[in-house]
């Protein structure tokens, strides 16, 4: 029992200098880093490489922050365009932890800092889209419009007066900006507003556009309509080169028959000649013949069946017959 009692005191400090020298090390993981404070200041640089470290134990606190990129969500926001459109903006952002010891002494924590960054981003955005058309938000800067051409050469334009838009909304609209562009602008102003914080923005991204609720129906009628404008142009300028086309071919099928008519008569007429001149040859040889010839001709080429003749005995086609008996 006395060899008991004269342990127990030996257990109790080596459990006390365990738990000292388990609070004696911290240890930085990988996308980690770490800054210590002794009563809530600073004490020596941050720790931004992987590693075991030493603090003093009761005394210093570590503080781990994230060193890989984080994101943040803003939610949509109602904001008029520049060519008064109001639509909803959706935007996304990436950013990080640059400085611990400036991210501890403002914002403190990671919601802290999502909270800042509410205020920035939003407020950057907002700026951006009230200052820019909504052709400029929607569209590459390097976008051209597309030529639609027809058979006959007719490009699709918007009437003037046929909508209550300006010039901002028709679909032929150069781009002067560009979707780009603008998120550059919200990126380089955000940018210069979060080093105070410990923070850097490294992106700033538009999700997504739509008009509200209340113009959408407006607008997709406006869609409709011009759609419908076009398709019937396209459908008036095509019955119109049907027209065309027919008249064409209508003319040339005339200039082909007129010329296979003209061909045709020549070849009659010179058959017909020739024929003559075979015909009159025989008939200088053997009038006789040529003239039983043509009798027995006449006679085939007679009427047709069913039909009666009636010829008097002194007719022509009997000569021949009389001459035989």
């Amino acid at each position: 029992m006395s060899n008991l009692k004269a342990s127990a005191p030996l257990v109790v400090i080596l459990i006390v200098a365990i738990l000292v020298a388990s609070g004696s090390f911290f240890t930085v993981r990988e996308g980690q880093q770490a800054l210590v404070t002794q009563f809530g200041k600073p004490v020596g640089g941050s720790y931004k490489q992987a590693g075991l470290y030493f603090k003093i134990p009761l005394i210093q606190e570590v503080h781990t922050f994230e060193k890989r990129l984080l994101k943040w969500d803003g939610s949509p926001n109602q904001i008029p365009t520049r060519d008064k459109k109001y639509i909803w903006v959706d935007t996304t952002a990436r950013w990080r932890i640059t400085d611990p010891l400036r991210f501890l002494q403002t914002v403190a924590t990671e919601r802290g800092a999502l909270s800042r960054l509410d205020d920035i981003i939003d407020s950057v955005v907002r700026d951006q889209v009230s200052s820019n058309l909504l052709v400029e938000l929607v569209r590459s800067g390097d976008w051209k419009p597309v030529t639609v051409t027809s058979v006959s050469g007719y490009q699709p334009t918007t009437k003037k007066g046929d909508d209550d838009d300006d010039s901002s909304s028709r679909t032929d609209t150069p781009v002067k900006v560009g979707r780009q562009t603008i998120t550059r602008q919200m990126l380089t102003e955000a940018a210069n507003l979060t080093p105070q914080y410990g923070i850097e923005v490294v992106d700033i991204q538009v999700k997504r556009i739509n008009y509200v609720e209340s113009v959408q129906k407006q607008v997709f009628q406006r869609m409709i309509s011009e759609r419908k404008r076009i398709a019937s142009q396209y459908r008036s300028e095509g019955e119109g080169e049907k027209r065309r086309i027919l008249g064409q071919m209508e003319k040339e099928l005339a200039r082909i028959r007129s010329e296979a008519y003209k061909k045709a008569q020549g070849i009659r007429g010179q058959a017909d000649a020739e024929a003559t001149t075979i015909y009159g040859r025989a008939y200088g040889q053997n009038p006789e013949f040529y003239a039983l010839f043509k009798t027995l001709e006449s006679l085939g080429a007679g009427p047709e069946d069913k039909v009666e003749l009636i010829l008097s005995t002194d007719s022509e086609f009997f000569r021949y017959l009389k001459k035989a008996k």
